[in-house]
């Protein structure tokens, strides 16, 4: 059998001894717990828009679980991004520092701030930003000016390293911090796919100045659509909740508003959803554990690819099982794709790499060997939670 079609054949016949001969989705939202009664509860008080207590419940609770001292809840993550990059400090004309390997959010939110996205390398064990060829790339390529980094190619002010936290598996923050630190980087965290990782005892989206997260359909828990932004800063916290309800000031009954803000906010419709989602979220990510064992072993003895897996020190949601070709080959990545998606299984390649992309081809950028890599290489495979239930 030709080598293309024996992976093929052993990559279907892996994924169905774990998820069954159905046809299965990459990701579906599951609704088994409080859901419907606390949505019919929230229409019960009329409180549907933005005001509720679900809202304020919600954000309590994600503070809890993160560990953040502030939690701003919003309608989509994109949404929580863009305003995080402005607290961060971003102004027009500023570089943003961010990975080619990512979901094009992460670059839209900065040219909503009318900055220039800078993109830069992914290494293959984090599948995040490469710290230590970044930190040998700004060494050439930059230079600190009255305590800003600037990129000496342009002569824009690189303001924010915006790491993410690719398919829920934590990015090396460590590094990246330090990497910050020298280059005089505001660090914001895009942990849009990561609710429930963690950095030894950190959750993703709290080291840095600020971080994200999503709740999109697809996401570990959803609440539809929706999105928050995270930080430790009374006064960030205090901004990002003025910024994303209009800035409008505080009054019994007067519509004054001091700033041009947005009307970012969560619905308390969706925030009910959330908290009951919220409830179910450690069994989530113990079925989606389980889910990552059971693949594990079933493709233990299949040739010429490998499943990935957490890295080191850290705990990941295994949001999307992934796996990886030992060689970076379009025919075989597309092979693969044909093969399982026509079996009844959906899969999906990574993002078409930012640069690649109409607009934003022209931007600045690092080399980028291993993103370009990794793009032939990753296929995402079903991952919802329940295909596998944890052992009890």
């Amino acid at each position: 059998m030709h080598a293309t079609s024996r992976l093929c054949a052993e990559v279907v016949a892996a994924i169905k001894t774990v998820v069954g001969h159905d046809k299965q989705q990459l990701h579906e939202p599951r609704f088994k717990g409080n859901e419907s009664r606390y949505v019919q509860d929230c229409i019960a008080s009329t409180f549907v828009s933005s005001v509720g207590p679900f809202v304020n419940r919600f954000e309590d609770e994600l503070r809890t679980l993160t560990g953040a001292a502030h939690a701003v809840a919003v309608v989509n993550g994109t949404a929580a991004l863009h305003i995080a990059l402005l607290l961060a400090g971003v102004k027009p004309g500023d570089e943003v520092l961010l990975p080619a390997l990512t979901f094009v959010a992460t670059a839209n939110a900065v040219a909503y701030c009318q900055a220039t996205p800078h993109f830069v390398d992914s290494e293959v064990g984090t599948l995040g930003i490469d710290a230590f060829a970044l930190r040998e790339y700004l060494l050439a390529n930059t230079v600190i000016q009255d305590g800003v980094c600037v990129n000496r190619a342009s002569g824009r002010v690189i303001r924010v390293l915006l790491p993410m936290h690719t398919f829920g598996h934590p990015a090396n923050m460590e590094a990246l911090l330090a990497v910050a630190s020298d280059f005089h980087l505001r660090v914001v965290e895009d942990a849009a796919e990561s609710l429930g990782s963690y950095i030894g005892k950190r959750h993703t989206g709290t080291l840095g100045l600020l971080g994200t997260l999503s709740f999109n359909g697809n996401k570990t828990i959803t609440t539809g659509g929706g999105g928050a932004i995270l930080t430790d800063s009374a006064e960030l916290g205090a901004k990002a909740k003025h910024l994303t309800t209009t800035g409008k000031m505080a009054h019994r009954w007067e519509y004054t508003h001091d700033t041009v803000a947005y009307n970012y906010r969560m619905p308390n419709l969706n925030a009910a959803l959330g908290v009951a989602q919220l409830e179910q979220l450690p069994r989530f990510l113990s079925q989606k554990r389980a889910l990552f064992n059971a693949y594990a072993a079933a493709f233990a003895g299949v040739r010429g690819v490998q499943l990935v897996h957490e890295p080191q020190s850290c705990t990941s949601n295994y949001w999307l099982q992934t796996l990886l070709l030992d060689t970076p080959d379009a025919a075989v990545r597309d092979a693969l794709l044909d093969a399982t998606n026509a079996a009844g299984l959906m899969t999906r390649p990574a993002w078409t790499l930012m640069h690649h992309l109409p607009m934003f081809r022209d931007m600045p950028r690092a080399p980028l060997p291993v993103a370009e890599s990794l793009a032939l290489r990753l296929i995402n495979i079903p991952s919802s939670a329940g295909l596998v239930e944890a052992a009890t």
